[in-house]
C-alpha cells in the first residue's frame, strides 16, 4: 500500500507539472497572437499569467515583457484609466522589483502627469540599479531642476553662512548638547555639522521625498549614513518614541529665509518646542 500511495502521488505531481507546462505554452501563443493584433492587454494578462506559473522565464520574455507594459500603458493612458495603469505597474514591479527600464519607464509616466515628487523617485532609483542608464538620468536631472529650489545651491556656496552656523552647532555640542534634531535637512548639512561636533545622535527630518534621497546619497557619501537618522517626515508628524526614542537637547533648521512663514517653520518649531525638545528645569 506505501509504494501504492507513492506512485499515486508521483503521477499526480507529474500530471501537475504537465499541465503548467501544457497552459505556458499556450498562453505564451496567445500573447504572441495578441502582439500581432495589438491586443496589448490580453497579451499583457498573458504574460502576467506566464510570468506567475513559470517565473524561471523571466529572464527569457523580459524584453518581450516590458515592450507590452509599455504598449498597454500607453493605450491606458490615452483612455484616463490612470488607476490601471498603476497596477500594471506595481504588478511588473514584484516581478521585476530592480528592473531599470521599467522604474524609468514609471517615472516618465508620474512626471507627465505632475507627481514630480514621486517621478523622481523613480528615477532615482532606476540612476542607482543602472548609473549608465543615460535616460534615467537624464529625466532625474530634468525632475531634480524643477524639485530642488535654486536657494539650495547659494546657500550651500555661502562660506560666510555655513561657517556660522558649523561655530553656533559646535558651542551648543559642546556646551552639553548631545543629541540634535535637525528640521528640513535638505543636503544634511547641518546634521554632518552636529556629528562632526561630537553629538551622540543625530536624528534628521525632510518632507520632500527628493531632498530626503539626496540626503541619504550625501550622507552616504560622508561615511555618516549609521550616525545620522534620516526621516522622510514633516517635523509636525514625528513622535516618540515612534521615530525618535526621546526628547532631544537640541533642534537645528536652515528653513529661516523669506519663506519663514510659507514654509510652516513658526508651526514646526512650536512643536518642537512641545514636544521634541527637552525642557529647561
Amino acid at each position: 500500500m506505501p509504494n501504492s500511495n507513492s506512485k499515486l502521488r508521483c503521477n499526480n505531481r507529474g500530471g501537475q507539472e504537465a499541465g503548467r507546462r501544457e497552459l505556458v505554452s499556450r498562453s505564451l501563443q496567445s500573447a504572441q497572437h495578441c502582439l500581432e493584433d495589438q491586443d496589448f492587454g490580453t497579451a499583457y494578462a498573458h504574460y502576467l499569467l506566464v510570468l506567475n506559473l513559470a517565473p524561471e522565464l523571466k529572464g527569457s520574455i523580459k524584453e518581450t515583457f516590458q515592450f507590452t507594459l509599455f504598449k498597454w500603458a500607453e493605450e491606458l493612458d490615452s483612455l484616463a484609466r490612470i488607476q490601471d495603469l498603476f497596477n500594471c505597474y506595481e504588478q511588473a514591479l514584484e516581478l521585476y522589483p530592480n528592473d531599470e527600464v521599467i522604474c524609468n519607464s514609471m517615472g516618465e509616466h508620474l512626471f507627465r502627469m505632475g507627481f514630480r515628487d514621486e517621478a523622481a523617485g523613480y528615477f532615482h532609483k532606476a540612476v542607482k540599479l543602472n548609473p549608465e542608464f543615460a535616460d534615467a538620468k537624464e529625466n532625474f536631472y530634468r525632475v531634480a531642476n524643477w524639485l530642488v529650489e535654486r536657494w539650495h545651491f547659494i546657500m550651500l556656496n555661502d562660506t560666510k553662512r555655513n561657517l556660522t552656523y558649523l561655530k553656533a552647532i559646535e558651542n551648543a555640542v559642546q556646551s552639553g548638547c548631545k543629541s540634535v534634531l535637525d528640521i528640513g535637512t535638505g543636503t544634511g548639512i547641518l546634521s554632518m555639522f552636529a556629528k562632526k561636533a561630537g553629538a551622540s545622535f543625530v536624528y534628521a527630518c525632510e518632507l520632500s521625498k527628493t531632498m530626503y534621497e539626496l540626503a541619504r546619497d550625501v550622507v552616504a557619501a560622508n561615511n555618516m549614513e549609521r550616525e545620522i537618522k534620516l526621516l522622510h517626515l514633516k517635523s509636525l508628524d514625528l513622535e516618540i518614541p515612534k521615530h525618535i526614542p526621546e526628547r532631544v537637547s537640541l533642534v537645528v533648521t536652515e528653513t529661516v529665509d523669506a519663506g519663514l512663514f510659507g514654509e510652516g517653520i513658526v508651526e514646526s518649531l512650536i512643536h518642537a518646542w512641545e514636544h521634541l525638545l527637552l525642557q529647561p528645569k
